[in-house]
């Protein structure tokens, strides 16, 4: 045996812990909601106003970064959901605001 091939064999046999490490590990499961939904904790709501007050992460069609804001949302759409409770939404620019067009708890 050569010296380059000792040399290439100690460097592989050196890679073969993490080769072995990567495949072992499972896929990290993610909280994502489903595509177009954003995730919240509901801190207000308002319905006689029709406002919701959500603590939530980023609104990828918005463009928004997470935070907690003051949404727009009908009476129909407020139904359902109290205090405290984890939900996903959608929410888009309606009429010059921004509207929570749907809303579920989690």
């Amino acid at each position: 045996m050569n010296f380059r091939a000792v040399i290439l064999a100690a460097g592989l046999a050196s890679l073969a812990p993490w080769i072995a490490l990567a495949a072992s590990e499972a896929p990290v499961a993610t909280a994502t909601p489903a595509a177009g939904y954003a995730q919240a904790e509901v801190k207000k709501i308002d319905v006689e106003q029709g406002k919701i007050t959500l603590k939530h992460g980023p609104i990828e069609n918005l463009g928004m970064p997470g935070m907690t804001m003051v949404f727009r949302a009908d009476a129909a759409t407020l139904a359902g959901v109290k205090v405290g409770d984890q939900v996903k939404f959608k929410a888009d620019k309606v009429d010059g605001a921004i509207k929570v067009t749907e809303l579920a708890p989690q």
